[in-house]
């Protein structure tokens, strides 16, 4: 979530969300630190007796381009975003939401309970005009390059509106995240054929075809042209995006394993292996 007009570009890290816990928020946060000279100063948020002896671990100090906001509680990935919106007031995600609220920071990062970001986003700072719902727009590679996926799971329920803010969401992120100067934005759907896909499709794609320059509408795609070097941006629901990463997630495992497995079955393919390992890992 950001609010473009904010003046100081200062970056709000919930640094207690997360499944791995504040020590990983802090080594990524140093991590781009030294990366990025011109990165805008960050805020982490959350628990100063948790995250002040960690960054002395990580050797990192509070200074110009870093410093610790204090925030008691932390929400879960098991709470109900809209009872821990309301509970946990002073929690290192609701905190961190309120930084950009004020004028504080321009912009929220946290990798914590998406429901509870979703939701306190769109409550405490309203999406921006003519977008009724955020979107989770996922980076994806794919043949000669990337792709963006909108929504990879933020509203498992869509209007076909929602799918057009969607695309221009998305093609906006595509330009600015890869450089690509138009975006060919396709719609994930059963078949390119007119009429195929259910009433939810049916309706987008008449929609898309009618936003004219605003967009590259390429139309219709199905779920094997997606890596292949065909569009930019692939939009749909979230139910439908966030199946599609998870199992993408669980195909690349799968892979790993098994390539693991083979390649150490016999002598002959550990010594290939040995050979080819920097191609694997790449």
């Amino acid at each position: 979530m950001a609010e473009p007009s904010v003046a100081p570009r200062r970056i709000a890290v919930d640094a207690m969300g997360g499944d791995l816990g504040p020590a990983e928020v802090i080594a990524g946060a140093k991590l781009a630190l030294g990366q990025h000279a011109d990165l805008s100063p960050i805020t982490l948020v959350g628990d100063k007796a948790v995250l002040e002896p960690l960054l002395h671990e990580a050797g990192l100090r509070a200074g110009p381009r870093l410093d610790v906001h204090h925030a008691s509680e932390v929400i879960t990935m098991e709470d109900k975003p809209l009872n821990a919106l309301k509970k946990k007031k002073d929690s290192s995600m609701v905190r961190a939401i309120e930084l950009v609220k004020s004028g504080e920071a321009s912009v929220v990062v946290s990798c914590g309970n998406t429901g509870a970001l979703m939701a306190g986003g769109t409550l405490k700072l309203r999406p921006m005009e003519g977008v009724a719902r955020p979107a989770l727009a996922a980076i994806c590679p794919r043949e000669g390059g990337h792709f963006v996926l909108i929504d990879a799971g933020a509203n498992p329920e869509a209007k076909p509106e929602h799918l057009v803010h969607n695309a221009i969401l998305g093609s906006h992120y595509c330009h600015v995240m890869l450089g690509v100067k138009r975006p060919r934005v396709g719609l994930m759907t059963i078949g390119t054929e007119e009429g195929k896909g259910n009433a939810l499709i049916g309706e987008t794609h008449e929609q898309l075809k009618r936003v004219g320059d605003l967009l590259n509408y390429a139309g219709p795609i199905e779920g094997f042209q997606v890596f292949e070097e065909h569009v930019d941006v692939v939009v749909c629901d979230g139910f439908v995006g966030n199946i599609m990463i998870k199992s993408w997630e669980s195909l690349l495992k799968f892979f790993k394993a098994m390539i693991k497995e083979e390649m150490q079955s016999n002598t002959l393919r550990k010594i290939g292996y040995g050979f080819a390992k920097g191609a694997f890992d790449a």
